[in-house]
This record gives structure tokens, sequence and C-alpha cells, in this order.
């Protein structure tokens, strides 16, 4: 039977310089001391992750720990000014909050920290700065090195995300705190909006792997991590390699967990959800309580072995089966060399040459980059419309099933027409019927071909080697099917394009495709997560329902054009009787014959009322780029009161040089 619990909407933590972060809380009803969870975000504990909160933290209370869900400071309803994701501020705030709960006389002094994404990441880096409270972590859909595996830079490219993210911690950031929590909520107001850091401009300034990106980075130390992990993500999520690199490097008891979901908590995912509590509860009872749950003997890698399934953008269910490693690197996975052939993968080394060019629109069925954040619409689709227009190495069908575990090698010689230029690498599973599905991917700026610190321009027809690590994949190829290696200059939308047309001549003699093939005499039990448990849901009243549309066209001038539309509804809250509304529009658009024609724009609008309170924020983003720079700009509009009465009205504008990009 679940234990009760009180529920504390706001409590203050006061911080060693005067500021006071605010919290929600659920205590357990018993009389003695017990171990806390903590999730630490800037998302706004009293509406941004409600939903998500009743559905984990009620039931975590439930099973005997004190739930605390913090606001960064300068978000939601804490004091002080946010200045930039997983700052020194943040984090030694992190320190301060974990000294907080384990001096309370309800904590018995362990602490473990949950979070998905922002609280995957920071649940890492405090475990990094080893506080005394903090004793084990479960990290969901987070990464280990900030510059090769977040949303700004991959493979020294940059993604679009780095502007999308911007403009949606942007709309984030100029959100007011509660006015029954901060009487000086107008003025804080302002002085966010005010002072609100340009934080897609700031992450543009820093193109390679400076101390921004080390800073936060838990790959530059393994051994500094000294409280067991468990790193949970899914297949469609962006964030895939950091749960295997965990498990292969840190020096505690580290565990992978990779489902079939998209960026969310693997109960609530729309792909085949799960028991995320009971995950979380045999990880915690373990490390927290003591209790003889298996934990540590679980297998280092559990993974959702994907099987092809006619992809499409929408959410359907997967093809596949559990299968686990007991050690990872695992001794049932080894090396496969393939090698790229004038006309396709062989098993032996080829010579001749091949050449890379591609229209700029290259990249449509690729999907939303971080798969889960909107509504739907956003997962990649049959790859073929891409594969024609990319440099493909097939192999022939294959006669025996094909099992892929861990990240593809590519080896390439090559030169190229162009001082900057891009070289992105898909596997794909081709079904019989033609259909490509993709397995996995990875740019790599050429320019970086040597290191992501000190990136050189490439002398046109001069010959290189590179090696691309593609992306974190489980995948079983079945007999009939064929692999596909396909290559592009470019990857819109998710890649930002070179400032030129390039072309990438391959030399065939230095190119080879390394897999990681698994084969097994015999496979272990998976000790897959089961079905979601029941879970309570956030009882607000709808007053508008969610939804989302998606639109590919092309202009008259040849241009193509990517419009999405996402409403997360409106709705009043249970508890504290807010009203909230919020909904985006995106705008991506590229020439075929034109990688500068590159733009993105975003709008996003908030609205909150209670009573006669009531708010409204309109956020404008655009990015546009010529040869030399890039161009950001964006604008906030705040109205107060029934009439929409203008408070601030505020515009940024900044053009930033492409360096290397």
């Amino acid at each position: 039977m679940p234990l009760a619990y009180d529920l504390i909407e706001t409590t203050w933590i006061p911080l060693p310089d005067g500021r006071r972060l605010a919290a929600r809380m659920w205590l357990p009803q018993v009389e003695r001391a017990v171990p806390a969870i903590l999730e630490y975000l800037p998302y706004r504990k009293g509406d941004g992750t409600a939903p998500r909160d009743e559905t984990t933290h009620t039931v975590f209370a439930g099973e005997g720990y004190a739930c605390i869900r913090v606001d960064i400071a300068g978000t939601g309803d804490s004091e002080g000014v946010f200045d930039d994701e997983y700052s020194e501020q943040e984090l030694s705030d992190g320190e301060a909050v974990l000294a907080w709960i384990a001096a309370q006389d309800w904590c018995d002094g362990s602490i473990g920290m949950i979070g998905i994404s922002w609280g995957g990441f920071n649940g890492l880096q405090l475990a990094y700065r080893q506080p005394e409270a903090l004793k084990a972590v479960v990290s969901v859909a987070s990464t280990t090195d900030r510059y090769a595996d977040d949303i700004h830079y991959m493979g020294g490219c940059l993604l679009s995300d780095n502007a999308n993210w911007g403009s949606q911690m942007f709309a984030y950031q100029s959100r007011p705190s509660d006015p029954e929590n901060r009487p000086n909520w107008r003025q804080d107001w302002i002085k966010r909006m005010e002072e609100m850091p340009f934080m897609a401009a700031d992450w543009l300034r820093h193109q390679t792997r400076d101390e921004q990106w080390k800073h936060g980075s838990v790959c530059e130390d393994w051994s500094a991590i000294r409280a067991p992990v468990l790193a949970i993500t899914g297949w469609t999520d962006a964030y895939v390699n950091a749960p295997p690199q965990l498990a292969a490097n840190l020096k505690v008891p580290a565990k992978a967990l990779i489902g079939p979901w998209e960026h969310r908590y693997a109960h609530i995912a729309k792909l085949d959800p799960a028991d995320f509590h009971g995950e979380v509860l045999g990880w915690f009872d373990k490390w927290l309580k003591g209790e003889d749950t298996g934990a540590e003997a679980l297998p280092d890698y559990r993974t959702f072995m994907q099987e092809h399934f006619n992809p499409s953008l929408q959410n359907k269910p997967r093809q596949g089966r559990w299968v686990a490693e007991a050690d990872w690197p695992s001794p049932n996975v080894q090396d496969r060399m393939m090698y790229l052939g004038p006309e396709a993968l062989e098993d032996a080394p080829t010579s001749g040459q091949r050449s890379v060019s591609n229209p700029a629109t290259l990249g449509q069925a690729s999907g939303y980059f971080c798969a889960g954040m909107r509504f739907d619409n956003e997962l990649p689709g049959d790859q073929t419309t891409d594969d024609a227009l990319a440099t493909c190495f097939d192999t022939a069908p294959l006669a025996q099933p094909l099992e892929i575990l861990g990240r593809a090698r590519l080896r390439v010689a090559f030169s190229v027409d162009r001082p900057v230029a891009q070289l992105v690498a898909r596997l794909c599973d081709v079904s019989p019927e033609g259909v490509s599905q993709r397995i996995s991917f990875r740019p790599l700026n050429l320019t970086h071909r040597d290191s992501h610190e000190t990136p050189e321009l490439l002398v046109p027809g001069q010959r290189y080697e590179a090696e691309i690590a593609l992306n974190e994949c489980a995948h079983h190829l079945r007999a009939g099917h064929q692999l596909r290696l396909a290559l592009s200059t470019s990857y819109w939308p998710i890649v930002w394009p070179a400032p030129e047309a390039a072309e990438v001549t391959l030399y065939l003699e230095g190119c080879s495709l390394t897999l990681p093939e698994r084969r097994f005499a015999q496979e272990i039990a998976p000790q897959n997560p089961g079905a979601p448990r029941p879970y309570p849901t956030l009882q607000s009243e709808q007053l508008r329902a969610p939804g989302g549309r998606s639109e590919t066209r092309t202009l008259p001038d040849g241009a193509l054009v990517l419009d999405t539309f996402d409403d997360y509804g409106k709705a009043v809250d249970p508890y504290h009787g807010m009203t909230v509304g919020s909904h985006v529009s995106m705008h991506y658009a590229i020439h075929p014959d034109d990688p500068a024609s590159a733009s993105f724009a975003s709008d996003w609008q908030f609205t909150f009322q209670r009573g006669d309170w009531q708010v409204q924020i309109d956020t404008e983003n655009k990015v546009t780029c010529d040869a030399r720079e890039f161009h950001l700009w964006r604008r906030v509009t705040a109205r107060e009161g029934a009439a929409g009465a203008e408070v601030l009205v505020k515009e940024w504008r900044e053009s930033i040089p492409r360096g290397f990009l």
C-alpha cells in the first residue's frame, strides 16, 4: 500500500549569498527520516513540469522518498538571475541544495538525483563534483560531452537546434514568477526580460571544443563520478551515446538502458511506454535504502534491438526485441570490416574514386532532431528521397541476418574543392520493397578532421583522411534486407550547411566501414522493463486541446520550406488555479543550389491568468546567414491585463563570423 504524503506547493531553500530557490516537495507521512530524490530544473515547478511531476514524484513519495523539485536560480519562482546552461552558479547552487536537503530532519542524509535532458545533465555534473549527500543518479537523455553530443554541435558541425533551443529558452525565460509566491513578480519579470542572455548567440560564439563546453563534460575525468549511475534513453531521442559510454567508463556501478522511446520518461512515452518507476525505484532502493534489489547485478547494457518497420513521421509501434549484454564493452560484439567500392559495400578493399555532392535540400526525411519535444510529425521517415540525392553504397541482399550494436566507424580518404565542407554519413536498412529506414547518422565538419579544438581550413585538391564514429545504434537486419551507407555534403534541417556547395572526392582504397557486429552463442535474459505501472495524472481543466501540424512545400523559386505548428494547449492547474496556454510555430527554408540561403525562424506565445491577473508573452526569433556571418535577431513583447497593455518590447540583433562553420 503506498504511503500517504504531504504536498508542499512552495518552500524556500536559502543559499549562502542570501538568494532563495523555490521548491515543491512531496513528503511521506512517516515518523522516521527517509532518503530524498532531487530534480533540479529551469522549467517551472508550478506549471512547466507539473503534469509530468504528478506522474513521478507522487509515486516515489508513496514508496518512502522525500521528493524535491527545485527551480534553478532566475527561473520559475526562484530568486536571482539565470546566466547559462550548467553554469558554475547553477552547479554550486545545486551543491547547496543537496546540503540543505541532507540537513532537514525529514531526510536521512542520502539523496538521489533524477532528471531527463537538463536534469539528466546536471545530475551527472553534480555527481562529478562529489557532494557528500549525493549517493546515486538516474540520468535520462543526457550527455557526457557537451560539445560532441548536445543540441549545439555534432562532429564540429553547427546544429540548427542551437537556434531552435535558444529560441525556446528565450520564450521560457520571458515568463514571470507566480504573484502568489513573489510579491515583487512584476519588477522581477521586467528585470528577467531586460537582462536575459542571448543564448543562441552566446553558444554560437563558442564554435570549437573550448572551456565553455569542457565545463560540465564529465568525460573529462570519468573517475570523478563516485555515485552509481543508471543511464536511460530511447532510440528516437537525440541523446543515444551517453548510456553505453557511462557503462563502459565509470569506475562505480553504471548501467545502460535504451528503449524505443522518444525524449520522454519511458512511462509517458508515445512509443511503447514501459515501467520507468520500477527502474528508478530498483536503483534508488539499492543505493539509498540498502535493499537487495539486484540493481548491481543488472546487465551492463540492456536495449531494444530494432528491426525494419516502414518508418513514418508519425508515432507508431516499433519492431524488435529486447536484448542484454552482461558486460560492456561486450565480447559478443566484434568489428566487421566492409569497404567502399565503386558501386557497393564490398568485403575486400577496392580502388577508384566516388564523388559526394548533393543539393542543400537533402535531409527532408531526417525528422526533428530531438523527437518528443513536439506534438507529432517528428520522426525520421522513409529515407528513399534523401538516398536518391546522396552517394550510396549498398551490400547485396543479406544471406544471413546482421545485428549491429554500438557505433559504426567510417574511415575516408578524400579531397574537397572548398576550404570548408561537411560529410554526413547515414546507415540505413533497406527492405526488399525498397523502403529505407535510418539506423544511425553522424556529420563531420571536415575542417575538424584532426581536432575539435584546433580545426584547420581545407586546401582544395589536397588528400586527407578522417574518421566518423556514427551515433550508437542497436539494429537487426533481416535476411534479404540490404545495409546502405549514404553519404552527403549536407543534412538540412538538422545540420546547418557549410557556406558553399562542396564536392568531396573519395579515394576508395582508403575508405572502409567498421561495423560493431553482435554475435552470440546464447542470449542472456534481457531484464527489460515491463509495461508501465498505474500512476496518477494531473487533473487539469482543459480549455484548449493540444495538437500540431507540419507542412513541407516548394516555393516558385525552388526553395524548400518546412513549417510546423505545435499547440501545447491551455489548461487550469487544479492545485493553484493558474491557467496556462502556449504554442510555437517554426519555419525552416533553404534553396537547393545555395547553402547560404538557410534560415530558421520561430515564434512562441505564453499566456497566464488567475483571477484579474493576466499576462501574455510573445517571442520572435530568426537566424539567417551568408558566406561570412550568421545573423541572429530576436524580440520579446510582454503584455499585461485584459486589455493587453504593453509592459516591454525589446529587440536584440547580432552578427557572428562563421569561422570554420
